[in-house]
């Protein structure tokens, strides 16, 4: 039988802390399951408006020993009215319909996606019948005049045709070749948005590039934005088709060093290509001097992972609800929604590279609306070790190198390229020419050896095994009375809390594992009345209303893996309108919308893979954003607190940890806060992190890696 162990901090002033240990017995009372929506599987959203005004807290917190940060000038929001109970209730109704079309939007563009398609890529022109037709003669930006022949193949946002030149031309390649490819986009289509494409300007600034074909006319004809290009021979996918859907070790190594030169002359003019796979490279023409040379072609996802002007990395974001890329081999950090950087082209590169060898990758085959989250989590889950079992040792050194980047780390290029040396046999036997990393080789002048001598050892980003443990977030306080209690059974729940009240404390935020609760109780709150609900489903609807209606609000939650939830419901609280939602799958979407209305997320729980999330208004917050990972997102994080930004509300499901991260309006004398993960509840730490004035502000259990 779990037991129950508790512990009191009175603050500096008393050397006295209680550590009442006991035996809790196991059981729950019976708690009737209540009618309503809020009850039943899948999302719910609820809000309530207060009739009047909770006052809000004034104050700053008297200054403490601990990290301090740079000030930041941050504009103080204006204070929010309280809207009438009409409009309220049409306000819930109105989210509630909003989320169900976000839904069925979704649903629409999943099943739009196909396991090797891009997913924020749809052909227009192609497969609409009252779209335009493509002009049969193109002519642009002083071209010659071009007859449009066969079509060789549709990208994201248009289609590419054989262009024949009408008199003239005297090449195969160039602005006088007597075939060029023609590129066509219309211009109601997503690229184009009736201006001319972003690609362009991708194209114009990597002109010349090495490994990206040449664009030598551009212009519009029509309802058509042209690009007249090299024509260029078969892709990597053609070519592993025509081999048996399976390529040697050699041809793949081959081709691993020239991508990474490639990729390292594109990542030189500050941009990622966001889209790496093997339909996107393609070899040089048939017979031609070029046809065992490698390009890189479609830069519709491209994006600058450096400010133009300041030549600094661009800033770190996370959006859960952008995926740009190919599911199949997108990185993980594209999956997340993550700010694309260097790291994300090459990890996109290791995939390719294994997939060409194997011929599968274990995440192909997983259909449905949640079919990129399944396969991020697969991708998450398989270690190199398994993805390359049957590829030789480089790959997987490979593998291990471009996963373990940080967001801004500037890839050893010359150290990738150089483990494949040993793969790679004479100019002669050659099925891909590498001139590029030949050329990185030359310019490198050191050995491989002398490259791992100079090789710091670094923190692991990515790698670790999967764990399941306690996450605790610790701020510093003023001296205040704080009390936990954990594997406290349904039954013991009264008893901690009346005892808690009787001593001056309210409960400040709760969480739960194998179905035993978890309190943290404090004098620090601001709270002046508290009550708290048990219901066997996620978060009772009918409860809560009935507590809103009181002038109480949210302001703890937690799930169990039964489905059970604890609700805490304060007064004294600065909020003046709430809302909450429950989903099956972390709720990004609906989160977003209800920032864009002036609420911030206050408290999340989860209940076995569901999720739920308190939004309220007043909450004292300048700006929050969100970090989710399948691990714990460590990097994400660190990148924040360098930012301003201090954790306030977590939870976590068995396979995902979510951290909202917040500015607050009235910046705090010290803004030390600490992290902590433990298998077991983290009682010992707590007591030292008491002696140093930090106190749990957050606490919950679930998904982290070790």
């Amino acid at each position: 039988m779990p037991e129950l162990r508790s512990g009191a901090q009175r603050g500096l002033r008393s050397n006295k802390v209680d550590n009442i240990q006991a035996a809790d017995p196991v059981g729950s009372p019976a708690v009737p399951t209540p009618r309503g929506r809020a009850g039943r599987r899948g999302s719910a959203a609820v809000g309530r408006v207060n009739k009047a005004a909770a006052k809000g807290r004034g104050g700053l917190a008297p200054k403490h020993k601990g990290k301090r940060l740079k000030a930041i000038d941050l504009q103080t929001a204006l204070p929010c009215k309280n809207l009438p109970e009409a409009v309220a209730g049409e306000a819930v109704i109105s989210t509630a319909q909003e989320d169900l079309c976000l839904s069925k939007a979704a649903d629409r563009a999943a099943s739009l996606r196909m396991d090797g398609d891009s997913a924020d890529k749809f052909a227009v022109a192609d497969d609409d019948p009252t779209a335009t037709p493509v002009p049969e003669r193109v002519q642009v930006g002083n071209s010659p005049e071009y007859l449009t022949s066969r079509k060789l193949g549709k990208g994201g946002f248009g289609q590419v045709f054989v262009g024949k030149r009408v008199s003239g031309g005297s090449s195969r390649m160039g602005p006088d070749a007597n075939e060029v490819a023609l590129k066509f986009e219309h211009r109601s289509s997503k690229g184009c948005n009736y201006a001319p494409p972003y690609e362009w300007q991708v194209y114009q600034t990597l002109n010349g590039c090495y490994g990206i074909p040449s664009v030598h006319y551009k212009g519009r004809q029509g309802d058509y934005y042209i690009l007249v290009m090299d024509m260029l021979g078969s892709s990597l996918w053609d070519l592993w088709n025509s081999v048996g859907q399976a390529m040697s070790p050699h041809m793949v190594a081959c081709i691993a060093v020239e991508a990474i030169s490639i990729l390292e002359k594109l990542h030189s003019k500050g941009y990622v290509h966001g889209d790496v796979k093997p339909e996107n490279f393609l070899l040089g023409q048939p017979g031609s001097p070029d046809e065992k040379k490698l390009f890189l072609i479609d830069l519709g996802l491209a994006s600058k992972w450096k400010e133009a002007a300041s030549g600094k990395h661009v800033q770190y974001e996370q959006r859960p609800d952008v995926f740009r890329g190919t599911i199949r081999y997108a990185s993980v950090h594209a999956h997340l929604g993550r700010t694309g950087s260097r790291r994300d082209d090459l990890e996109s590169l290791a995939y390719t590279l294994i997939f060409l060898i194997r011929g599968r990758l274990p995440w192909q085959g997983y259909q449905g609306d949640n079919k990129s989250f399944l396969v991020c989590k697969k991708k998450m889950a398989t270690s190199p070790e398994i993805l390359c079992c049957f590829c030789p040792a480089p790959f997987k050194h490979f593998l291990e190198m471009v996963t373990n980047m940080k967001f801004d780390e500037e890839p050893n290029y010359p150290k990738l390229i150089s483990l494949f040396d040993g793969l790679i046999e004479g100019p002669a036997s050659r099925p891909i020419r590498i001139d590029g990393a030949l050329k990185v080789g030359q310019k490198r002048g050191r050995t491989l050896a002398n490259l791992e001598d100079d090789e710091q050892p670094k923190k692991k980003v990515r790698l670790g095994s999967p764990a399941t443990q306690w996450i605790s977030v610790y701020n510093a306080r003023r001296p205040m009375k704080q009390r936990y209690h954990y594997n406290v059974a349904d039954s013991r729940l009264h008893q901690h809390i009346e005892k808690g009240n009787q001593d001056g404390l309210y409960i400040s935020s709760v969480a739960s594992s194998a179905n035993f609760w978890a309190l943290i109780m404090d004098a620090g709150t601001g709270f002046c009345s508290q009550v708290y609900e048990l219901s066997q489903v996620f978060l009772h609807k009918e409860w809560i209303t009935e507590q809103w209606e009181k002038n109480y609000y949210i302001t703890a939650i937690a799930g169990a893996i039964n489905g059970s939830s604890l609700v805490v419901m304060s007064k004294g609280t600065p909020y003046t309108q709430q809302s909450y939602k429950v989903s099956e799958s972390f709720p990004y979407k609906w989160i977003n919308k209800k920032w864009k209305e002036g609420f911030q997320v206050t408290s999340m729980a989860t209940a076995g893979n569901r999720w739920g999330v308190v939004m309220s208004r007043n909450s004292g917050y300048s700006t929050q954003v969100v970090e989710l990972d399948f691990l714990y997102p460590s990097e994400g994080i660190h990148h924040r607190w360098e930012t301003g930004y201090r954790i306030t509300s977590t939870a976590a499901t068995p396979d995902q940890a979510a951290f909202i991260l917040s500015i607050p309006k009235r910046k705090p004398m010290d803004e030390t806060q600490e992290t902590l993960r433990t298998s077991a509840f983290p009682s010992n730490h707590v007591k030292e992190k008491w002696v140093k004035n930090l106190y749990i502000s957050s606490i919950c259990y679930g998904r982290t890696v070790c």
